[in-house]
């Protein structure tokens, strides 16, 4: 195997989220008293930890608005169904093929660890992922410190690791710890931005993946 570890974001990769974090950004930021972003705006923002997506997102509130803000999106999040989520399609049998193939499997994700856990529980695929590690417990992409724990407790090393995600803070997370990137192109971001961004290629559907990692092995 050329990659015996596959590390997966979530949201955008694995899970169609985009329009529940989307919408309850929004709904965040009125509830908080502020403009609500774009439908674009709030998207290009998925991917990174809580605190850097409101501080890009509305240009470096104080402390106070800030946690007000990530107050009303996790109260929607996690109690609300405004939009619901899906996986993608194919994504269950994908971590099923590569589970059973041998592939070590993991999750690096933006999402907190409390989110995280609801969903894995919710979609019943906890028991493919070897670990994982949340943007509230290591610092938010495009940092390598999620990327970088993943391989302390797996033991492997970054030149056998392939990150699979939709944003460019995957790819640069990958970069930045001294691994491989490969984008989707049913996510959030462009395949010619993940290409800049140092994907080696992007892939059109999940169902993709075992076959470019037979071809690459």
């Amino acid at each position: 195997m050329r990659y015996p570890l596959v590390v997966f974001d979530w949201d955008g990769t694995l899970m169609d989220s985009e329009a529940r974090i989307v919408t309850c950004m929004q709904v965040a930021a009125r509830e908080a008293g502020i403009p609500e972003p774009s439908h674009e705006a709030a998207r290009d923002i998925i991917g990174l930890g809580m605190t850097e997506a409101v501080q890009q997102l509305f240009g470096a509130p104080d402390a106070a608005l800030t946690e007000a803000i990530i107050d009303r999106y996790r109260h929607h999040w996690l109690g609300d169904e405004l939009a619901p989520s899906a996986m993608f399609d194919g994504a269950r049998e994908l971590l099923a093929s590569l589970d059973e193939a041998g592939y070590l499997l993991a999750v690096a994700t933006g999402k907190s660890r409390r989110g995280l856990d609801r969903v894995l529980d919710e979609t019943g695929l906890r028991h493919h992922f070897v670990t994982s590690r949340c943007a509230d417990e290591a610092f938010s992409k495009p940092h390598p410190q999620m990327l970088l724990d993943i391989l302390d407790y797996t033991g492997m090393d970054a030149a056998q690791t392939l990150v699979v995600g939709d944003t460019e803070y995957d790819m640069a997370m990958a970069a930045n710890a001294g691994s491989h990137a490969l984008g989707v192109s049913h996510g959030v971001h462009t395949p010619e931005r993940l290409r800049r961004s140092g994907a080696i290629t992007c892939l059109n559907h999940l169902s993709d993946l075992p076959d470019w990692l037979a071809q690459v092995a």
